[in-house]
């Protein structure tokens, strides 16, 4: 019988003990896909590594920053109040001088006011809002919001009809008030405030709505209000007191590097 039955055939695969790099190549990934997910678990310690829930947001920053401020505000304006009270007991002032203080602090605004005042409540249009009246194109989103210079053009007018004192939402207003928008929030002396906005004002109340109707800027805003929606009020008060200012009167400005 020929030898040739049992000689491997022509063709026939390579022998076992063969040296096979697929192999190897497959245990190497296998071994890296269990790193990765121990890496992974190791990291997120039984949380969702694909939300930024966790993460500090910069709104809520802004706003955690601003509830600080007023809380310091509120702590600042007690501990005036107890300064001045021990002050008064015996300070070595004429009754005189006392007065000119006391008429300089009132105009400086560091103090309470009480008198006939108005409100103004400006506010955002619906955000789907459209044009009301012919003529006029469909809202972009920047006419439906609130800007700073429609504030300024409230406080402004408030301010040249007489106006003996003016606050925006909780806070009084002084020389170096300055009533700024970041967006559609407003940052007033360290604090965040978003809409409504309102704007109260002690002085004549006759004078202050004249003052109003007859600015420029405020006639303008009053077209988006009739077209766009954007809000509008004023109301008569009555008898109103607003707050003296608390904040620092210290002024903060840029200084060169030596």
């Amino acid at each position: 019988m020929s030898n040739s039955a049992d000689s491997p055939p022509t063709g026939s695969s390579p022998a076992r003990g063969r040296f096979r790099p697929v192999r190897v190549l497959t245990a190497a990934v296998f071994a890296l896909a269990g790193l990765i997910f121990f890496t992974s678990f190791n990291t997120a310690k039984g949380t969702n590594i694909r939300t930024d829930a966790s993460l500090l947001k910069l709104s809520d920053l802004i706003h955690e920053r601003s509830r600080g401020n007023g809380e310091l505000g509120e702590a600042n304006a007690s501990l005036r109040d107890d300064v001045e009270a021990l002050a008064e007991r015996d300070d070595g002032s004429t009754k005189a001088e006392d007065e000119k203080l006391a008429g300089l602090e009132h105009n400086a605004g560091t103090q309470k006011l009480t008198g006939e005042g108005i409100t103004v409540t400006l506010n955002d249009a619906p955000p789907d809002a459209t044009a009301k009246l012919p003529g006029y194109p469909e809202p972009q989103p920047d006419y439906l919001v609130i800007h700073q210079q429609d504030l300024q053009a409230v406080v402004n007018a408030l301010w040249q009809s007489g106006a003996k004192g003016i606050k925006v939402m909780d806070q009084r207003l002084i020389s170096t008030s300055a009533v700024r928008c970041v967006g559609n929030t407003l940052i007033l002396q360290g604090r965040v405030y978003s809409p409504p906005y309102k704007i109260t004002a002690v002085g004549d109340p006759e004078k202050m709505q004249q003052a109003l109707a007859a600015s420029k800027a405020i006639q303008n805003y009053m077209v988006y209000v009739n077209v766009y929606g954007l809000g509008w009020k004023v109301t008569e008060d009555g008898t109103v007191t607003l707050p003296g200012y608390s904040g620092t009167v210290d002024l903060q400005y840029a200084k060169p590097v030596e």
